[in-house]
């Protein structure tokens, strides 16, 4: 059964995920696990097999445990400029409104990145990419939304497409027009809606630059009407949908999302029993930014045991973003999601493999160790699962796979 494979790797236990190997982390011990033309094609109990006469090349994993790659289902990773001063001045005591007055806030990253070229926007956002995946993450989303226009906003994706080009991960792109209303229309927020659907969208889709759209339902930010008329050109379109919701406050729009069929809402902490439903019936994955929470020092918990209840599955990310969440590891968000929102280990690494791959509407192809999916696979030397969350600052990756080959960040 391991005679057609290209590589195959022993003496491994496997953290699968899949939801058929009905133990803890879908866990299977001391295994083989073969892999061609990008896919696993073969896994196999070690038992079962002659180790001497095995074809390919071999990798002997001693006891270490495999993964799926992790996934970072919600990043801002490109951008331009710093907020690095804005968070001093925040601990010094100046209000958000005095440093938008001085002009900081979103739109002072709006300014950097619009400033930017692609080129410069690459090498800007190629440190924190690296720094992903040098913990493990073989698959990543990237938004816009620092741009605000057309031109600018397309650059951002653009510059998304070119990090996936470059480095050995998977990038998933969000078109995220509806993430602020930009200076050129302050008392016009329809008038920008109407910019996003009829130009930035067809734009995005006639270049093949986005995979989905996102927007930002909130008070300060886009109406859940405004929001509608965004799902229903990116259907249209036969774009994704992805959505910040109940962040602040809840505008209902994780229910609006799911009734159109959304891959993920993100944030959720004023997320309600009627909201968490929603996304039950409609299949929707509930997507925790603990960085984000940490960060604003927020108190408001997202509804975990709600969630859990009505069995939503839940991806953990880093939110990725110069303003809110500046966290560029998911190592540290899974530790977040356990000690911040209760979340077991096992949930938080199901979080950032399974329901991260769900969130990025890739459940088939990534996220589980199983026949058929792709081999992005993580080989770690620990003795259990749970050390991935439990641990941060440490790396104990002794390979990165990428589509069966084994690759460095």
């Amino acid at each position: 059964m391991f005679e057609f494979c290209e590589r195959i790797w022993i003496n491994a236990n496997l953290a699968t995920f899949d939801p058929a190997v009905e133990r803890p982390y879908g866990a299977l011990f001391n295994q083989a696990v073969g892999v061609s033309d990008s896919r696993i094609q073969v896994i196999a109990p070690m038992e079962t097999l002659d180790a001497a006469r095995l074809p390919g090349k071999v990798t002997d994993a001693r006891g270490g445990w495999l993964t799926p790659g992790l996934v970072d289902a919600h990043s801002h990773l490109v951008y331009a400029g710093s907020r690095a001063k804005e968070f001093e001045q925040r601990l010094l005591g100046a209000s958000y409104e005095e440093i938008a007055r001085q002009g900081g806030g979103i739109l002072s990253t709006v300014r950097a990145t619009r400033e930017a070229s692609v080129k410069q926007l690459v090498e800007l956002s190629e440190p924190r990419l690296k720094a992903l995946l040098a913990e493990g993450v073989t698959s990543v989303e990237i938004k816009s939304g620092y741009g605000l226009n057309v031109e600018s906003e397309l650059n951002m994706l653009r510059a998304a497409r070119q990090l996936g080009e470059r480095h050995p991960v998977r990038v998933s792109t969000s078109l995220l027009g509806a993430h602020a209303l930009p200076p050129e229309f302050q008392d016009d927020a329809d008038g920008y809606i109407d910019l996003v659907c009829n130009e930035l969208i067809p734009a995005a889709v006639a270049e093949g630059l986005a995979d989905a759209v996102d927007v930002f339902c909130e008070t300060i930010a886009f109406s859940p009407a405004q929001c509608e008329r965004v799902f229903q050109a990116a259907q249209q379109h036969g774009l994704g949908i992805r959505a910040h919701v109940e962040q602040l406050s809840n505008q209902q729009g994780a229910a609006l999302a799911a009734r159109y069929g959304a891959w993920s809402v993100d944030h959720l902490e004023w997320l309600d029993e009627a909201g968490v439903e929603a996304l039950a019936a409609a299949g929707t994955v509930a997507t925790l930014l603990p960085g984000a929470f940490y960060f604003l020092r927020d108190t408001k918990l997202p509804p975990i045991e709600l969630l859990r209840k009505h069995r939503v599955p839940m991806a953990v990310a880093t939110d990725l973003n110069p303003g809110s969440s500046p966290l560029a590891s998911l190592r540290l968000a899974m530790n977040m999601a356990c000690t911040l929102f209760r979340l077991t280990p096992e949930e938080a690494l199901a979080g950032a493999t399974r329901f991260g791959a769900q969130a990025l509407g890739q459940a088939g192809e990534i996220g589980q160790l199983k026949v058929g999916m792709r081999a992005d696979m993580l080989l770690w030397d620990i003795e259990h699962p749970a050390e991935l969350a439990y641990q941060f600052g440490v790396n104990p990756i002794r390979q990165r796979i990428v589509d069966g080959e084994p690759s460095h960040a």
